[in-house]
């Protein structure tokens, strides 16, 4: 299940980036990509499934989608083709694992003018074609019951674990549960202040990603990503470096049925229980 809270999508605010064009998506092709397809990704790649897009891919593999984007020479995000292989590790000097995409116009497509071409609206994954990724600039939990935590492994070598800290100080409404909830439920009043939970880069700041709402992304290592959901408004932008506790977003109810925030932590994309990394309260 891909929406972190199920509910109404709140009225767009003023303060929160355009919405992305309508994306465009193509039918998966033959040759080289069905291949891949059917022997199986090499490490470093992924192969596109239907409902995807570039920000879902890169906080699913933790990396920000403009670096996928530049791996595989997508000069159009709104175009990514369901079976495409994608490079979503940083590429040494051999060629990129990924096939590259599907040749597009500079500007991204808004309408069908590319002959074939389909547009629809973005969709969540597992339903429908591959759709696009988001326009450029645009984020559960007390500790869960039950079986014994198991030790998180250490961050890549060579690298700190975060100087973590509580990203909103409201009551945690529902905890992370493998499989189920990625992240906590942190809730609160319209306009409480957002922060980030460590020193890092905004990776992603929009409302591109379904179940959302509006989202902040940040990455703070090669390990970890932190997730900021259902926002009112973001006061950051893509490639801003924040710190430790400094105010990223206002809490709002964006793609929710109350006021909240969804926050996730992703190692190495995958998500981990906030609530056995973040200091006690």
């Amino acid at each position: 299940e891909d929406r972190p809270v199920a509910g109404r999508t709140a009225p767009p605010m003023s303060t929160t980036p355009a919405p992305a064009p309508a994306p465009v998506v193509v039918a998966p092709t033959t040759g080289a990509t069905s291949t891949a397809v059917e022997s199986g990704p090499r490490p470093g790649t992924y192969v596109v499934k239907p409902g995807d897009t570039l920000i879902r891919i890169g906080l699913d593999n933790g990396q920000p989608w403009r670096d996928i984007a530049r791996w595989n020479n997508i000069d159009n995000p709104n175009r990514i083709e369901v079976g495409q292989v994608l490079t979503v590790a940083p590429p040494t000097s051999s060629p990129a694992a990924g096939a590259p995409a599907t040749a597009a116009a500079p500007a991204p497509v808004t309408g069908p003018e590319a002959a074939g071409a389909v547009t629809r609206p973005v969709l969540p994954p597992g339903r429908g074609t591959a759709a696009a990724a988001p326009a450029p600039g645009a984020s559960a939990p007390s500790v869960p019951s039950g079986a014994a935590a198991v030790a998180l492994p250490p961050a890549a070598s060579g690298e700190d674990e975060p100087n973590w800290m509580w990203p909103a100080s409201g009551p945690v409404a529902s905890g992370f549960e493998e499989g189920k909830t990625k992240g906590l439920a942190i809730t609160g009043k319209v306009g409480d202040p957002v922060v980030a939970a460590a020193d890092g880069r905004v990776v992603y700041a929009g409302a591109g990603l379904r179940g959302y709402g509006n989202l902040v992304i940040v990455k703070h290592n090669n390990t970890y990503l932190t997730a900021y959901a259902h926002n009112q408004a973001l006061l950051v932008k893509e490639d801003q470096a924040v710190r430790r506790g400094q105010r990223i977003a206002d809490m709002g109810s964006s793609d929710a049925d109350r006021v909240q925030l969804h926050f996730e932590i992703r190692r190495q994309g995958k998500p981990v229980d906030p609530a056995r990394l973040l200091p006690p309260r």
